[in-house]
């Protein structure tokens, strides 16, 4: 039964967002899902379908509702190399302009609101997320480890980097698992030491899989980047990593 949300209350005004959860008068184990930088979509709300129909109760916020509802960007049919520049010079902006005090803020409210759904099961929810959506979801787990029991990030943006507050550097505060299936390329060879090294460090239990074959953005069906066999590989992570979680 999915829904689009009248909005989330956040510090800076409302979010409008996806739900989409079995209609059997059950509760169910909550996830909230990050979209990619190309924003809350059709194939972002089908993939929560999907989800959902494994028993999941699943919120996609819309991220830039500070700009304007979703769907954001008027993206194409299919994004391509070609058009790909071009949406670019319209996301990069509001992507630079997302401060991490933002993300903070309105992790808390998505959580807040997710956790109070009738639908939810009380206790711990899990967090996903796809390139950017893969640093707001890793955020969102550090900033709250109490809420939050298992993470996972396809294809992810930048979770390491030089700034102070690379995610990365939240690592020490985390308790979930996680699971990050990255395409050929997505990290460097260093990049990956080093977050697996921050894994080990806070005694998390982590995987970190390259899925051979693949480019930046292969779940995504709406774009050339689709790899089938990758993102059936990611459906079968993802769902073994939160079919674990005992919440």
């Amino acid at each position: 039964m999915p829904t689009i949300t009248p909005g989330i209350p956040t510090p800076d005004g409302l979010s409008d967002a996806f739900a989409a959860f079995p209609d059997d008068g059950a509760t169910h184990p909550g996830v909230l899902l990050y979209p990619d930088a190309f924003g809350p979509r059709p194939v972002l709300w089908e993939m929560a379908r999907e989800l959902s129909s494994h028993g999941y109760y699943v919120l996609v916020p819309n991220v830039f509702y500070r700009h304007r509802p979703a769907p954001v960007f008027d993206l194409p049919e299919r994004i391509t190399a070609e058009n790909r520049s071009s949406l670019f010079g319209e996301i990069m902006p509001l992507i630079k302009g997302h401060a991490t005090e933002d993300v903070l803020s309105d992790a808390k409210a998505y959580l807040g609101f997710l956790t109070s759904q009738p639908e939810v099961r009380s206790g711990p929810v899990a967090t996903i997320g796809y390139c950017l959506g893969a640093v707001l979801a890793m955020r969102t787990a550090t900033a709250h480890p109490e809420q939050v029991a298992a993470v996972a990030g396809f294809h992810p943006g930048a979770l390491v980097t030089d700034a102070p507050d690379s995610p990365h550097r939240q690592i020490p505060g985390l308790t979930a698992k996680v699971h990050l299936g990255l395409a050929e390329g997505d990290m460097t060879p260093e990049a990956i030491t080093e977050i697996s090294q921050a894994f080990d460090a806070a005694g998390v239990s982590y995987s970190c899989e390259i899925y051979p074959g693949t480019v930046h953005g292969f779940t995504m069906a709406d774009t050339e980047a689709f790899d089938a066999a990758g993102s059936q590989r990611h459906w079968e992570r993802l769902l073994a990593l939160l079919d674990a979680d005992p919440a």
